[in-house]
């Protein structure tokens, strides 16, 4: 079934055999996919760049028709006062430099840019003060490198984690931190606002008010609820006037070690609330909820393939579409003959 409106992130390290994951993608019947770009493994110094593998993603996109989304994160280490891998640069202006030769380099070929990722989050922010504010700034330098290079490329603000932590030095919590940006004039600079609204192991249609919980943990706070994240965040966008842009769910997901191997889920044992036939059902009806919300943009399954990539020692494999043999997962399926509601 086509789903124009639906996406998937998909992982393509350098060297990595790229076709299987596109027909993976394109066997979904999606309209986009998400890639990330780590800056510092592009620009390696002044004038040195390595485009290779950046280069074949967005040409294998292309060549199957879908509409890329770029989330773009964590500075080299030269931009930095500190060298400390995942945070900004010390210029945010160097920020925008980038953006523009990466938007210049494929003018009419990406669709979408997402301006940093998660920066509510301590190791996503090293080298500088966990501030909504400041990130509004770096949105703001990215966007005016992107519109400079490619006016007609959609520009997302970087979506804050959802975690439950709210201790300053480790994370900020993300309602106030989307309040925070907002304030500080973030929707001037991009065309929608980003959001990872994961369930954890909380059905999408559940909320931190329901009298009873399907999951055993992480059902006390609304940060862990699919639907309160998207509802919480589309009612704080109106308090500040925001009532144009649409939310970008650019990632979201459950995770579900059946399947996969012998994992060690230690901080993730939520996850274990939640089979492989539960994962499918819960992913459909995500994807089935933002078809009913006019104001809920693309929204971009995590993940396709990390499960093939890692196997069973990397925890995110809980999340993966695909199982490390490559055999598809009941998600998989159960998104491929999905059709999109009117």
């Amino acid at each position: 079934m086509p789903k124009p409106d639906y996406g998937v992130q998909l992982h393509i390290p350098p060297r990595w055999e790229m076709e299987q994951t596109l027909r993976w993608a394109e066997g979904l019947g999606v309209g986009w996919i998400k890639h990330q770009v780590q800056w510092h493994t592009i620009e390696h110094g002044p004038d040195d760049f390595d485009w290779q593998n950046l280069d074949r993603v967005v040409d294998g996109a292309e060549g199957y028709g879908f509409k890329l989304l770029l989330s773009v994160t964590r500075a080299p280490d030269w931009t930095r006062e500190v060298e400390l891998e995942g945070g900004p640069p010390a210029d945010y202006a160097e920020f925008g430099r980038f953006m523009e030769q990466l938007a210049g380099r494929y003018r009419g070929r990406v669709e979408a840019y997402e301006l940093w990722n998660e920066p509510n989050l301590a190791r996503e922010w090293r080298g500088d003060t966990l501030d909504p504010s400041r990130f509004a700034s770096l949105v703001a330098e990215g966007a005016v490198g992107v519109r400079a290079a490619d006016s007609d490329a959609i520009v997302v603000s970087g979506a804050p984690a959802v975690t439950g932590i709210d201790d300053g030095e480790t994370a900020l919590a993300d309602r106030p931190f989307l309040s925070g940006m907002l304030e500080a004039g973030v929707a001037e600079h991009v065309d929608a606002i980003g959001a990872h609204p994961y369930g954890y192991a909380n059905p999408p249609q559940e909320s931190v008010a329901d009298e009873t919980h399907a999951a055993t943990s992480h059902n006390d706070h609304p940060t862990f609820f699919f639907r309160d994240t998207l509802e919480d965040y589309h009612r704080i966008m109106l308090q500040h006037g925001v009532d144009r842009h649409q939310i970008w769910v650019t990632e979201f997901g459950w995770p579900s070690p059946e399947g996969i191997g012998d994992m060690d889920m230690t901080g993730w044992e939520y996850g274990r609330d939640v089979d492989e036939s539960e994962q499918a059902d819960y992913i459909v009806q995500a994807f089935h909820m933002g078809d009913q919300r006019p104001w809920v943009g693309p929204m971009f399954l995590w993940n396709l393939n990390l499960a093939h990539i890692w196997g069973a020692d990397n925890t995110f494999s809980a999340y993966s579409l695909v199982r490390p043999d490559g055999s598809f997962r009941p998600a998989y399926v159960a998104l491929r003959l999905t059709q999109p509601l009117d």
